[in-house]
């Protein structure tokens, strides 16, 4: 089999730093080392003063230091070499282009460190897919939740569960192997408990509304209301500037705004909608259908209302447990509401009352919001949870499996479904059937990663 070739490329963000990272992986990276360098003794995993050089015109490119991990003790699991050089353009480039002319190196693909550290068994795919996560990661609970993945709590999970199916495989398949032998009565019938027990395992694991993947993807909050109800005014104060125009003119927000925000370490998207009411502009009207769009998609919804006007009845259709009332323009005097109108419905769940022009009450409804996330995303902070929509397939295939096997009555029906069910499970960690998955885990990693 041919040894793959070294492979090299910047693993700090491009443009001008104090310092950047160079990294080289293969067989030929200690040679590179020494080229560049002129040393050919390197002390593993310590850091050793060099100069690099054009390996082709001797001109110095920079006074840096390099450290050279020996294979198998490494990211990657092969030999690999880190430059840390000072961090202008013209010396980044000075040294890719000096790596460019070494023999048997060539620029890595996105992803190509991580993907040979995988494929070395330095990582499964759960810890692999947490490396890209902790890259992302915009706030400090997406990044607890990707050091979690990292450090194996998933792999550590489904590791048990692989077990316990290996050993419940094991006693299917040596009652249909060995039918005449002096086997314990009922083996098929001990298989019963435990099956049971992975199987509820499974479905809780399940269970988990969606958390690890919201908290990884970013969480919805809407901002609802009719016209002139404060929602722009409102998100211009939760975003600290001017993202919305504000006017006293009913149907001035037509699209829906957004704003990203990390809200006690939740990443938040915060949508401003079209004002609910009834109109014959096309335009708006396309505006309010989005807004009832993002309402019913919408992890958190703030229902906005004037407290001194009557509850309009197209907001207060729209609230459920997962919405905060905001009672708004608490800067105004108070305007007794009309006759007839009732706010007992909105008085069930949260309310706060906010001024946006003055600012009062507005750290309370950012209290309020992070309560309801918090109770939202308790679980995921308590156990692993699922963060990508393959983890969830293979286990619903999984399950399915388990279910099967539950209700089977013949030993060969049995261990089909346990072999199944392992399968599935194997394909999350990648120990079996990943060929096809590979290059989708990996494409969308930065180069140098």
């Amino acid at each position: 089999m041919t040894e793959p070739r070294t492979i090299y490329a910047l693993a700090t963000p491009p443009g001008m730093g104090a310092l950047a990272v160079v990294r080289l992986s293969g067989a030929a990276a200690l040679a590179a080392l020494q080229q560049l360098s002129g040393k050919q003794s390197f002390a593993p995993r310590m850091a050793t003063r060099v100069w690099l050089r054009d390996p082709e015109t001797g001109a110095p490119i920079d006074d840096g230091m390099a450290v050279y991990f020996p294979a198998p003790h490494s990211f990657t699991g092969e030999e690999t070499v880190e430059f840390t050089l000072h961090g202008g353009r013209a010396t980044v480039q000075g040294t890719l282009a000096a790596l460019a002319v070494c023999e048997g190196l060539r620029i890595a693909e996105p992803g190509e460190f991580t993907r040979r550290a995988f494929e070395n068994g330095k990582l499964d795919l759960t810890q692999a897919e947490a490396i890209a996560d902790l890259i992302h990661a915009e706030t400090s609970l997406q990044r607890a939740q990707a050091l979690g993945q990292l450090a194996g709590a998933l792999r550590d999970l489904y590791h048990d569960w692989a077990t316990c199916l290996t050993t419940l495989l094991a006693h299917a398949e040596a009652e249909i192997d060995f039918p005449d032998e002096d086997l314990p009565d009922g083996t098929a019938a001990a298989l019963s408990a435990p099956l049971q027990k992975l199987t509820t395992e499974l479905q809780n694991h399940l269970s988990d509304n969606r958390r690890g993947e919201r908290l990884r993807d970013g969480i919805t909050v809407v901002i609802l209301g009719a016209p002139n109800a404060g929602k722009s005014t409102l998100l211009n104060t939760l975003a600290q500037r001017d993202v919305a125009i504000v006017t006293d003119i009913p149907g001035t927000t037509r699209d829906v705004l957004e704003v990203h925000l990390d809200l006690s370490g939740y990443p938040v998207t915060l949508l401003d909608t079209a004002g609910l009411r009834e109109t014959h502009d096309a335009v708006e009207s396309e505006g309010i259908r989005r807004a009832r769009t993002h309402a019913e998609a919408a992890d958190l919804k703030l229902c906005l209302f004037d407290a001194g006007t009557e509850m309009d009845a197209a907001t207060e259709e729209l609230i459920d447990e997962n919405t905060i009332i905001v009672l708004t323009k608490k800067d105004r005097p108070f305007r007794p509401v009309k006759s007839g109108n009732s706010w007992a419905p909105a008085f069930a769940g949260v309310t706060v009352s906010v001024s946006a022009k003055t600012g009062e009450g507005i750290d309370a409804l950012l209290d309020a919001i992070t309560r309801k996330l918090e109770t939202i995303f308790y679980q995921a902070r308590e156990a692993p949870s699922l963060t990508r929509a393959r983890h969830r397939e293979a286990l619903e295939e999984c399950l399915a499996a388990l279910h099967r096997a539950g209700v089977a009555n013949l030993p060969e029906l049995i261990a089909e479904d346990l072999r199944l069910a392992l399968r599935a499970l194997g394909r999350i960690t990648g120990r079996v059937d990943v060929e096809d998955l590979l290059d989708k885990i990996f494409k969308d990693f930065c180069v140098g990663k």
